[in-house]
């Protein structure tokens, strides 16, 4: 599906071609009848750009700081998660959540972002190590809590939790999002001896 086929309804209010693809993408995503992983993480990756940069579609009509997460970055980007579909999260999706999680220093979004990545990254490691997870439309929603669905002891493998080592290790995180990590592999009593090394440096952070 190629989203400069999608038609949306009404294109007079965007003044450039970035801003019509941008929205070209998001009607592709949200009318898609099929889940749609690379469609969302490319519509993600725009909201990337604008908050490195404090320019482009997704920051279009607002004073935006660059490095700066605001509340309407982090409400797009539940949009574009749940408008996906209902299947779990890709790691292609948690790759660019965790990447704007790195590249946003200043937070003025309560704490809404720091939220939606680790349910995110929840619901891609639980999902791709075999166990049920709840819609992405409910598991990320604001109103549930992680603990609801990641709340029992659960084998993960152990390529999943390098990889979020890795991700903890490799880029600057700020200490809500460490402690949301932390809370979620405390949470489902995860096995931590090939991330060790990187976990407990987390721990350390967190202090």
């Amino acid at each position: 599906m190629e989203p400069a086929s999608v038609k949306i309804l009404d294109p007079s209010p965007l003044p450039a071609d970035q801003d019509r693809s941008f929205q070209n993408l998001m009607g592709a995503i949200e009318r898609s009848k099929i889940e749609v992983p690379e469609l969302s993480a490319a519509a993600l990756r725009d909201v990337l750009k604008g908050v490195i940069t404090g320019e482009g579609p997704t920051v279009d009509g607002r004073v935006h700081f660059s490095r700066t997460l605001d509340p309407d970055d982090a409400s797009l980007c539940a949009r574009i998660l749940t408008a996906a579909g209902g299947a779990p999260v890709t790691r292609l999706e948690a790759n660019v959540l965790l990447d704007i999680d790195a590249a946003a220093a200043e937070r003025t979004d309560a704490g809404r972002f720091d939220d939606l990545l680790i349910k995110s990254v929840a619901h891609f490691a639980l999902a791709e190590a075999g166990h049920a997870v709840p819609p992405r439309q409910l598991a990320l929603d604001p109103a549930t809590e992680l603990a609801s669905w990641a709340n029992r002891s659960t084998d993960i493998d152990s390529e999943i939790l390098a990889w979020i080592a890795s991700q903890v290790g490799n880029k600057k995180r700020l200490k809500s999002t460490l402690k949301g990590f932390s809370a979620f592999l405390t949470g489902i009593g995860a096995t931590l001896s090939v991330a060790a090394p990187s976990i407990t440096a987390m721990g350390d952070l967190i202090v």
